[in-house]
């Protein structure tokens, strides 16, 4: 279990202006992130977790509350329950699903639990006294968000190391948190797969499966 302690402070004198190149290069990293579910089994480098983990913990936070806690999983009857847990969860979703979608959707690979070498569950403390409730009186669901955003900076920095990582969400959170025997008051946000990818693609495994195409960027004004 890994609760992130004080994250590497930025190089001094940059000012935190960064050049057209590594502007080019960021959108690059945002188009090459993906959604892997096709994982080597090899491990990760030594301390790779680690810096991913603290890259992690520079991710905003409403108040400042740093809400995340990351829990590896790396027993075998807790991942077996996880994998357990999918099955009949994506059983119940293929299941609302008829005809062509049904068939479909069968074929999807959906998860990697099987081969990953990193399984890491993302809960959020909702009783964290971290930021002293500013910011979430209104709006307590930014607790969540903030957890949201970790887990989003988790991904491009495990991207930028050449790291796979892929978001199960066909799973039953209460199942799954009772597997992991995590405090009450932490609510589970997402139960990620990382390892190195087994193959390599730009675009997204359900948009070549034939699921569904992206969307383009559809910006509306509204003047009054």
């Amino acid at each position: 279990m890994t609760e992130g302690s004080h994250p590497v402070p930025p190089a001094q004198g940059s000012g935190g202006i960064f050049d057209a190149a590594f502007a080019a290069r960021f959108e690059e990293l945002l188009a090459w992130r993906r959604d892997v579910r096709r994982f080597r089994t090899d491990p990760l480098s030594d301390g790779l977790l680690e810096r991913l983990l603290q890259a992690a913990h520079l991710a905003p936070s409403v108040g400042n509350s740093q809400p995340w806690r990351f829990v590896t999983v790396e027993d075998a009857a807790r991942r077996e329950a996880v994998r357990v847990s999918f099955r009949r969860a994506n059983q119940e979703a293929l299941a609302s699903y008829s005809g062509e979608s049904a068939r479909l959707y069968a074929t999807l690979k959906l998860e990697g639990l099987t081969d990953a070498p990193v399984q890491l569950a993302v809960f959020c403390d909702e009783e964290t006294g971290q930021g002293a409730g500013l910011g979430r009186r209104s709006m307590p669901e930014m607790l969540a968000y903030s957890c949201v955003c970790a887990v989003n900076t988790l991904w491009l920095a495990a991207r930028a190391q050449g790291v796979g990582l892929g978001w199960v969400s066909i799973l039953e959170p209460e199942r799954v948190t009772s597997a992991l025997d995590v405090p009450a008051s932490w609510r589970l946000i997402a139960y990620l797969c990382l390892g190195y990818p087994a193959e390599e693609h730009l675009d997204p495994e359900l948009e070549r499966a034939g699921w569904q195409r992206g969307s383009g960027l559809d910006v509306r004004w509204l003047h009054r």
